[in-house]
This record gives C-alpha cells, structure tokens and sequence, in this order.
C-alpha cells in the first residue's frame, strides 16, 4: 500500500478541528475549561461541521477523484480550520464557504463522470453546505443553518448507503419510498428559511422515513451476521439509522422548540453523533486506509469508543428531555471522551497495521 504523504496534513487539520471543535462544545455545556481563544464555543458548530467533517469528506471526494488540484477543497477548509482556530473568524468562514463550494464543484465533475442517483444525491448534499455556512455567516438562527448543515451530512451518507442497497435490489415501490423520503426532507429545508418551525417537522418527518427506509433496505441488515470488521460496521450503521430516527422524532414533535434549548441540543447531537459518528466510527478502518495509504488494523476494542458513544448520547438525550442538567453536562463531556478514545484506538490500530506490513515485507524479502 503507498502511503499519499500529501494527504497527511490535511487529515492532521481535521483532527485539529474535532479537538478544538470538542473543547468549544463543552464550554458551551458548562464545563470551566481554559479558553485559548474566546471564540472557541461560538465557533464550535462550523469548526466541526465545515472543519472536521468538510475537510474530511472533501479529502474522501477528492481521493475517489483521482484529480490532484481536487486537493484543494480540503486545503481550503482546512486553512479555514488554522484561521478559525487562531481567532480570524471572517476568513477562516470565507476559507470553510469556500471550500465547501469547492465540494460542489467536484460532485460536479463525479456526477459528470458517473451520472447516477447516488451520484446526485451526494452531490445534492454537497450544496448543503456551503449553504448552510453562508446561512450562519450572515445571521440567521443557529437552527436554520443546522439544517442545512444536517443535509450535508444526511444527504451524503444516504447517497453512500444508496449505491450499497443496490445489491440487494429492492422493489420499485422501495425505491419510490426511498426518493419520496428525500423530497420530504429537502422540502423541510426550503420551507425552514420561511417558516422555522414548519419547516422543522417536516424535515424531521423526512428524517424518520429515511431512518426507516435505511435499516429495512441497507446492505447492514444482513451483513451484522458476519464477524470481524465486517459485523462492527454494520452494528455501526444500524445503531446510527436509530439516531437518525430518534433525531426525526424530535423534530416533529418540538417544531420551533427544536431551533433552541434542550430540544434543540438533543436533535442536533442525535444526528451529527449519534448518526454522523456512528457512520464515522464504522467506517474508519476502511476510509483511513483507502485515503492515506497508511494500513490500519481491525480490533475488537473498537466496540468500546462505539458503546460509549451510544450510552453516552442517551444520557446527554434523556437530561434534554427531562431538563435534567446535570445529566446533559455529563453525557456530553462523555461524548468527547468517547471521540478521544476513537482517536486513540485508531492510532493504535495504525500502529498494529504498520507493524503488520513491516513483518509482512521482511517475510516478502526473505522469501525472495
């Protein structure tokens, strides 16, 4: 496996990223943490988002390219990351919007070359954020933004999970269910920049149809009967297909309750953590590799950072709805701690990888 050194920055920027976006948000929870610059918590929703999670899916988008100036998307929010994190918040949001318009451009170029639904829909997740970062820098509620920010998430991990289900060829009226679940929730979208709270149920109703749709047709319901690597992904997926229901849930029934406070927390980290990292956690140990070349190996300590993570979000979850602080506090420093673990784990699984393909190369060169 060749090792792509000049993708090894740019992963470096999105752990700088996560780590400070992590900081920020248990600031934000209440927790008396130094502050290195003040901006920080204020900063922790386009840190994480545009920072973390844009320059991480900019890097996975341009590697399937294949395209070197494609690098330049996740330099841009990555640059962004470095400026947001020294304290320059216009052009570090500049950095991240453009990147994100980067993204657009080389879903663009993918669509082009493989014109198909997944294709399109990934592509469709693309525009969401950019517009999602314009809509935050120019002053419109947290929660507006946060939509959009969700679909690039949402749209983009389906378009991902679409191409999959393919195999195991689902019937036409799936298939119709599928896409009218799509148009269900970019209608949500639209309908949010008028009217917040309308717009928010009806996102969340598109939301719960396409948790539903995702854990009867994904490749994972059958694919959690195997072992190994390949069990732990699938539980992965199938545990966030739960999160993103329960996010829909929320949704619905707070309506413009779900745009701020507790109901606004827990909508808000059932579907970037419970959903978005659950799809980051099971897919780790395939797309580190397959971007930087560095092997990684499979353990099953992996289940660890994964059960944390779950049993942590129920507690910050349930403190949201029952008003219990205390319980939300908690739970959200021991989110962090469960990504802090996930980072640690896969050090060490690159570590285990590493060692293994020296062993394997030095068999290799005794046999020869």
């Amino acid at each position: 496996m060749q090792v792509h050194r000049r993708r090894l920055p740019l992963m470096a920027l999105t752990v700088v990223a996560l780590l400070v976006g992590l900081w920020g948000g248990l600031v934000r929870l209440g927790w008396p943490l130094p502050v290195g610059r003040t901006a920080w918590p204020a900063l922790h929703g386009p840190l994480m988002v545009g920072g973390f999670l844009g320059t991480l899916i900019g890097l996975e988008r341009a590697s399937a390219l294949g395209v070197p100036a494609a690098l330049l998307v996740p330099a841009a929010s990555g640059l962004g990351v470095l400026a947001l994190v020294a304290g320059a918040a216009g052009p570090g949001l500049s950095l991240l919007l453009l990147g994100g318009v980067g993204l657009v451009l080389v879903s663009a170029e993918i669509v082009r070359r493989q014109a198909a639904p997944f294709t399109v829909l990934m592509g469709l997740g693309a525009v969401a954020w950019p517009v999602g970062t314009f809509l935050w820098a120019a002053g419109a509620p947290a929660g507006v933004a946060a939509l959009w920010w969700g679909a690039f998430l949402v749209l983009t991990i389906a378009g991902e999970r679409l191409e999959l289900s393919r195999v195991l060829r689902p019937p036409p009226r799936a298939w119709r269910a599928f896409w009218a679940a799509v148009a269900l929730y970019a209608a949500g979208l639209v309908l949010a920049l008028a009217s917040p709270g309308a717009g928010v149920r009806v996102a969340g109703a598109g939301l719960v149809a396409l948790a539903a749709w995702l854990g009867r047709y994904d490749v994972a319901r059958h694919t959690v009967r195997r072992r190994g690597l390949t069990r732990f992904i699938a539980l992965a997926l199938l545990a966030g297909y739960v999160w993103l229901g329960v996010a829909g849930l929320i949704a619905l029934g707070a309506g413009a309750g779900a745009m701020s406070g507790l109901a606004y927390d827990a909508v808000l980290h059932a579907l970037f953590l419970g959903f978005a990292f659950s799809m980051i956690f099971g897919h780790a140990p395939l797309v580190f590799p397959g971007v930087t070349g560095v092997p990684l190996e499979y353990s099953p300590a992996f289940y660890g950072h994964l059960a944390l993570l779950h049993a942590s979000l129920l507690l910050r979850v349930a403190g949201d709805v029952a008003g219990l602080v205390a319980w939300r506090q908690a739970g959200g420093l021991l989110n962090s701690l469960a990504i802090l673990l996930f980072l640690f784990a896969t050090g060490r699984a690159v570590r285990a990888g590493l060692l293994a393909a020296s062993r394997r190369g030095d068999a290799a060169a005794g046999l020869a």
